[in-house]
Formats: C-alpha cells, structure tokens, sequence
C-alpha cells in the first residue's frame, strides 16, 4: 500500500472556500482517477497558524503502479487546476509513503 501526501498551508482569507472546494470538486476529481482506493483529510495542530491553516490529504493507493499511472496521466492536469483557482493562496508539498507493517 502506498500513500499519497500532500500537505497544504492555506491562506486564511480563503481558508473556507477553499476547504469547500477540497471537499466538493478537488477529492472526487482524485478519486475519479481510479487510482486510488481512499482519501483523508486531516488539519495539523499544534503549528503556527498566523498565516492559515495547514492541512493534509492523504490518497491510498493499492501499488506503486497506480500512484505513477496518477503521476503520468492526471497530476499535471490537477497541479495546475489548482493553481488556476487559488493562485498563490497556497503552498503545497507533496511526498509518497509506502505503508510498512
């Protein structure tokens, strides 16, 4: 199993439309890929939140192939809908994870 994490600071005067946005269009989009099997949303705590919150979304996918197919085939596209709304409203740092048990 694999994971998809992409932590986001977000501009407070954007913060709830963009949380809306996350919810509404964004995370269907992902998951419209068919490349992951699951999504979470999570908001960091206990950080400095003067400038907004900062949150995380984690994507499962069942292999490695499915996060470089995601990669290849739908992350360009993605990135720059994001950009398109939000501008730079926000920072986003993106890392895989492989799940070890």
């Amino acid at each position: 199993m694999f994971i998809y994490n992409v932590t986001i600071k977000v501009r407070t005067d954007i913060h709830e439309a963009w949380l809306q946005w996350l919810h509404e269009e964004h995370i269907p989009d992902m998951m419209s890929s068919e490349c992951f099997t699951s999504s979470n949303v999570y908001r960091l705590l206990e950080v400095d939140d003067s400038e907004g919150p900062t949150y995380v979304i984690q994507y499962k996918a069942e292999s490695k192939g499915q996060y470089n197919h995601y990669i290849d085939k739908f992350a360009s596209e993605m990135r720059s809908r994001s950009y398109e709304k939000w501008g730079d409203a926000f920072i986003a740092f993106r890392t895989l994870m492989q799940v070890v048990n």
